[in-house]
């Protein structure tokens, strides 16, 4: 049986300063937490019989792959799961994991302007020549995590996240990704430090209403790609540092509108023709 004191140190976690207190974040449901079993070790894992019964051996596979630093598997009833859990509907299992900690902008700058991944101790990528996304200043945690999972859709592996972005590991942003977290990396960093660290020649595209047509452009397969919070845009200081301005145009120009598109969406378009065109180039 689970104690109180169980119920209230996982509940906590729904709290950003008890997730930066602890390092730890809460994942939910059989997608989410099986993929991040892929490329984590958690701390602990809360689970039905029947969610313990069907992943034996991908429990015993990420014991295996993090040594002496094994989860706590504790077998929960649906209604105790029920008691941990921050969404509506629980889903069989409940798992907590270390925040992945982040490197600083000087050592980012440098990965990126040498074409490497600025998590490549963490997951072992790197190579060649990448797309990342910077947010800056988004808010809604469901954006967030659309945006993560957009990310990694697009085979983005990085995105930079100004410090008044919302928490990429509170609950609803984690659940809202669908597993992605476990693909994406996440990097909260000064953006204004960061671009101003790079090359001056290095491609920063933002997505702003005086750009220039996305589809007349011709777009690298390199850079970072720049979206703003929903309500106001790219911030000045930021948009000062874009030298590479975007629109998507509305269809037909003439008619009346909407003011603007949903961030996630803009993203979605946006990557979407960046993996078009590199493709096209590539053929």
């Amino acid at each position: 049986m689970l104690s109180k004191a169980t119920i209230k140190r996982i509940r906590a976690l729904e709290m950003k300063k008890f997730r930066r207190q602890t390092g730890l974040f809460v994942a939910e449901g059989p997608k989410v937490v099986g993929d991040l079993l892929e490329a984590m070790v958690p701390q602990e894992i809360f689970a039905t019989a029947e969610w313990l019964k069907k992943n034996q051996r991908l429990v015993g596979e990420n014991s295996a792959m993090s040594g002496e630093k094994s989860a706590a598997v504790t077998e929960v009833s649906e209604e105790e799961l029920r008691r941990l859990s921050f969404l509506q509907h629980p889903q069989q299992v409940l798992a907590t994991f270390p925040i992945p900690s982040s490197p600083n902008n000087q050592q980012v700058a440098t990965s990126i302007h040498q074409s490497d991944s600025p998590l490549s101790t963490w997951r072992g990528a790197g190579g060649e020549a990448s797309l990342s996304i910077a947010l800056d200043g988004i808010q809604d945690p469901g954006n967030l995590g659309t945006i993560i999972r957009i990310a990694d859709w697009f085979g983005i592996d990085t995105i930079f996240c100004s410090p008044d972005t919302a928490d990429a590991y509170a609950p609803k942003v984690v659940q809202a990704t669908m597993g992605s977290l476990a693909r994406v990396h996440l990097v909260y960093q000064d953006l204004a430090t960061l671009l101003d660290a790079l090359p001056a020649d290095f491609p920063v595209y933002g997505t702003l209403l005086d750009g220039d047509d996305i589809y007349q452009q011709r777009l690298t397969s390199s850079g970072i790609i720049v979206m703003g919070n929903e309500g106001n845009g790219i911030s000045p200081a930021i948009a000062a540092r874009v030298n590479r301005r975007l629109l998507i145009p509305n269809f037909p120009e003439d008619r009346p509108t909407a003011d603007s598109l949903n961030v996630a969406i803009a993203t979605a378009v946006t990557c979407a023709e960046f993996r078009r065109q590199e493709l096209q180039n590539n053929r």
